[in-house]
């Protein structure tokens, strides 16, 4: 994977300088005798000072020629670690040029070997010695460790909640059968395919699997030209699929200049960055990540798989954004907890308008779809801090009243509007 090793070597060099020098006592420790390594993949582990009880687990896969150390120092993963009380994985690729292996058949199927075995002996390790939390674990990277993330995604669809890819390719788009690490049709956007072809892939690497897939964000520059930008809108067929959504967004905005932010239900964000090259990840970025992911907010302390909501523990603010057309409209829906409780499992009740019917919407589920409707939350936001806030939102269908709900409370106790 010649090309890619020489481009990010300049990646290296703009993610170094992202990042200022960690003020945790804590330090990265390499990690041997994980379990099962069959690529002889190295592995740094980042645990805080200070963790939760049962910490999240967030597997950070560097570029080619990076490695763990490297991307430990050069990203925000491990200052946000150090926040919010999650432990860090980050392997090193072994192989010349430091690429992760995403070609092989080995690698592109469920426990086939290469470095997907690997990546999951280090996840598992680090589950069972720091008794982690199996069901927030999380995947990243970006260029080949984004291609990986999303091989990773495909093959362990039970172990990952969410995954985030920076200048990827959807999974199985780099396979080869000479083997070669280096796919150039691929690499320059020429592996083009139905979402139905592409959802079969990511399907292929875990057969007969039906249970609940990871959310995915991804991240991709316009200007790429090493993995070129044809590959974002493959990955978002891939996902979509995947999820059974189509590839028509549910959410569009842009969040700050040259950005384009797309929603596809609650289950896939896809950020396109007007302009950027291959070295997209940028200062700010690993927050918007982790935000995704849930990892700033801190789960209820419940031993039930069940959500119980708490009235009445506090007071709650919600602000509703309407972007309306012809006939249908979009609403963002800010829900702040302004009180001193931390709300664990939350339910927001409103009432639509005459004629406005909820057709889909994210971060919540919205039941019935028209009325007094009540939104609750989704698997990755069920608490809401003591002056925190989230953000979900809807897309409705009107005849002719795109206006507001009048009204909001959150656990039966009525929240302000603004």
């Amino acid at each position: 994977m010649k090309a890619l090793a020489a481009v990010t070597s300049a990646l290296a060099v703009v993610i170094a300088v992202l990042v200022a020098p960690q003020a945790s006592a804590a330090s990265l420790t390499e990690v041997t005798g994980f379990g099962t390594n069959p690529s002889n993949l190295r592995m740094h582990l980042y645990v805080p000072d200070r963790v939760l009880s049962k910490p999240p687990v967030l597997l950070a896969i560097h570029y080619c020629t990076g490695s763990g150390p490297a991307f430990h120092s050069g990203t925000e993963f491990a200052r946000l670690a150090d926040q919010h009380g999650f432990i860090v994985i980050y392997p090193s690729a072994t192989r010349s040029g430091q690429c992760f292996d995403v070609s092989s058949q080995q690698a592109l199927r469920r426990d086939g070997g290469s470095d997907p075995v690997g990546l999951m002996s280090m996840v598992r390790y680090v589950l069972q010695r720091h008794n982690g939390d199996a069901s927030r674990v999380y995947v990243t990277g970006t260029s080949s460790g984004a291609m990986m993330t999303n091989v990773m995604l495909a093959n362990y669809p039970d172990v990952f909640e969410a995954g985030a890819a920076y200048a990827g390719v959807p999974a199985g788009c780099f396979a080869t059968t000479d083997g070669s690490g280096w796919n150039s049709a691929c690499a320059n956007g020429n592996v083009l395919r139905t979402p139905q072809q592409w959802g079969d892939i990511a399907r292929s690497a875990y057969p007969g699997y039906s249970g609940q897939r990871p959310r995915v964000q991804l991240w991709h520059g316009t200007a790429d030209d090493t993995l070129r930008y044809p590959n974002f809108g493959e990955e978002i067929d891939q996902w979509t699929n995947v999820h059974g959504l189509s590839t028509t967004p549910t959410f569009t905005d842009r969040p700050q200049a040259n950005w384009t932010r797309t929603r596809y239900g609650d289950k896939v964000e896809a950020i396109s960055l007007q302009g950027t090259g291959h070295n997209v990840m940028a200062s700010g970025m690993a927050l918007r990540t982790i935000q995704f992911f849930g990892l700033d907010r801190t789960p209820p302390t419940s031993t039930t798989t069940t959500t119980t909501t708490t009235p009445g523990t506090g007071t709650c603010k919600v602000s509703y954004a309407v972007n309306a057309w012809n006939e249908g409209l979009t609403a963002s829906i800010t829900i702040a907890n302004t009180g001193t409780t931390a709300v664990n499992g939350w339910a927001l009740e409103f009432t639509l308008p005459n004629g406005q019917r909820i057709t889909s919407g994210w971060g919540a589920t919205y039941s019935p779809t028209s009325g007094v409707v009540t939104a609750r939350n989704a698997a990755h936001n069920p608490a809401i801090s003591p002056g925190a806030s989230i953000g979900v939102g809807l897309q409705a269908s009107h005849t002719g009243d795109a206006g507001e709900p009048s009204s909001f409370s959150l656990n039966g106790t009525a929240c302000a509007v603004g």
